[in-house]
Formats: structure tokens, C-alpha cells, sequence
């Protein structure tokens, strides 16, 4: 079996495993069972470490000690893209110019 010869060839569309080639491999999106479930783990450990207040305590808690961290975790929960309220998703912006006395009372 180490030269390849006994290898079952599982046929699947234009690929063909077991003869050099790759198989079909996850489906896009899907990620890897090994991501799902320390992803599961994770959030698991942050809800019962947040007790009564589950994860959204567990994060107020590390959003106060561990500052750095928790707006790294902030950054990578917020849109890559941001879109204004205007017509064409551009951002309504308003300046107001004030005149200030440089003169001392």
C-alpha cells in the first residue's frame, strides 16, 4: 500500500482523490470544526465568567481592566466598511465657524 497502488480513488466531479490530486476540500464560508468549536468554547468560558451578567459582564469587567485588549476585540467587531446618511451613502457634515475675541476683559 505504500506505493500508491492499493489507493482507493473516491471520484468527486473534475477531482479525483487518491491519485495526487486534492479533493474537494470545505465548501467556501464553512468554517474548519476545529475554529467552531474553540470560537463555542470561548464564548461559553466568557459567559460563566461574567456570572450573573453573563458575557456582557464578563466584557464590561475586561473593557475596565484590560483596556488595550478589549478595544483591539472592539476593532475587529466593528464594519470594515462605514456608510454616511446621505443620498449616495456620503456623510452629511456640518461646520460652524464661530469668531472668538482674542482681546482679554
Amino acid at each position: 500500500m505504500a506505493d500508491g497502488a492499493d489507493t482507493p480513488v473516491k471520484k468527486t466531479g473534475k477531482n479525483q482523490i487518491g491519485k495526487g490530486k486534492p479533493g474537494p476540500g470545505r465548501p467556501k464560508g464553512m468554517p474548519n470544526k476545529t475554529t467552531a468549536m474553540l470560537k463555542d468554547a470561548v464564548l461559553e468560558a466568557a459567559t460563566k465568567a461574567g456570572g450573573k451578567a453573563g458575557m456582557v459582564g464578563y466584557l464590561q469587567t475586561q473593557a475596565i481592566e484590560n483596556p488595550t485588549a478589549f478595544l483591539s476585540l472592539l476593532g475587529k467587531t466593528m464594519p470594515l466598511q462605514v456608510q454616511g446618511s446621505g443620498d449616495q451613502g456620503q456623510f452629511v457634515t456640518e461646520i460652524v465657524i464661530r469668531g472668538v475675541s482674542s482681546v482679554n476683559r
